[in-house]
């Protein structure tokens, strides 16, 4: 059941974040009301750590679950409680910004990669997802001239 739970865990984080990234360039202010609903997926993924106990699992899964829940909380400290807008010069702010894409890339790497550990299909759907969201991502930061 573990598994399962977290492919889908994955899909439901990838799908909110590609959906983030569609609207954050044309509709910031639906963004700024609605974005802290993805936060909430720190309850399943906490919940996903007692799945670990119950079945006896690798510990990898908790890893990765572990890696997910710090992303969240470092996106809540920057996003909503100390309102730093890095994102806006990732240059100006790299030391909010090098942690933040570290627990990004690896949450995302684990949501890929145990997936695939289970079955090549979950593997190749979370990959997709995963370049779709970059894609996305890259797609809705301003450009840069100069």
């Amino acid at each position: 059941m573990l598994e399962l739970f977290f492919f889908i865990l994955g899909l439901i984080n990838n799908i909110f974040l590609i959906f983030i990234f569609l609207i954050r360039k044309s509709r910031l202010d639906i963004l700024e009301r609605i974005g802290w609903t993805y936060l909430l997926l720190a309850i399943p993924a906490s919940y996903g750590f007692s799945l670990v106990v119950q079945e006896g699992k690798s510990m990898k899964y908790g890893i990765f679950l572990g890696i997910f829940l710090v992303f969240l909380l470092f996106e809540w400290l920057l996003d909503y409680a100390l309102k730093i807008n890095f994102r806006e010069n990732l240059k100006k702010n790299w030391k909010w910004t090098v942690p933040y894409l570290t627990l990004y890339y690896a949450m995302n790497y684990g949501f890929v990669v145990m997936p695939w550990k289970t079955s090549v299909a979950w593997g190749l759907v979370m990959l997709g997802l995963f370049i779709i969201q970059i894609i996305t991502n890259l797609g809705s930061h301003p450009k840069v001239s100069g």
